[in-house]
């Protein structure tokens, strides 16, 4: 089941670096985490279920990619987000 349009504005309010912010790495390393989370525990039950494995395989790599992205751009603001987010035990 996606989230619904309240858990999506209570991440991006979560996370925004300012009012309007919906768009910047943070909110959306956020928004990824937590549709990985909804989606993880579907394939404890459905361990066949190859397409959607798929989808959050592509989930994840994006997530890297935009984690990456942040670490060469702003390494504090890159620790503060692990950090909040309980990435990288």
């Amino acid at each position: 089941m996606p989230l619904t349009l309240a858990v999506k504005a209570d991440i991006v309010k979560a996370n925004a670096r300012s009012g309007a912010d919906t768009g910047s790495p943070e909110v959306q390393v956020a928004l990824l985490t937590a549709r990985i989370n909804e989606l993880t525990p579907h394939f404890k039950t459905h361990q066949k279920d190859h397409h959607g494995r798929r989808g959050l395989l592509k989930l994840v790599n994006q997530r890297k990619r935009l984690l990456a992205y942040l670490k060469d751009r702003d390494a504090e603001r890159y620790t503060a987000l692990i950090g909040k987010l309980g990435l990288r035990k």
